[in-house]
């Protein structure tokens, strides 16, 4: 997955705006208690950060989304 189709799905899971909230405010266990913003910089794939972010969040993401 390309950085800017995570951002994409992000902004349309979250609003843009909440978006970057939710990524450098909320720790996530999936991610080993770091950020999506921390995951990113630190080289975790995107697809896995996403992936991860379905997991925390299976209510707020659309299924078609979830992939």
């Amino acid at each position: 997955m390309k950085l800017s189709d995570f951002w994409e799905r992000m902004d349309e899971t979250f609003g843009a705006g909440y978006a970057r909230s939710v990524a450098s405010d909320h720790s996530i266990g999936l991610l080993g208690g770091r950020t999506v913003d921390q995951a990113l910089a630190e080289g975790e794939n995107a697809k896995a950060v996403w992936m991860a972010v379905c997991r925390t969040w299976p209510d707020r993401v659309p299924a078609r989304l979830v992939r």
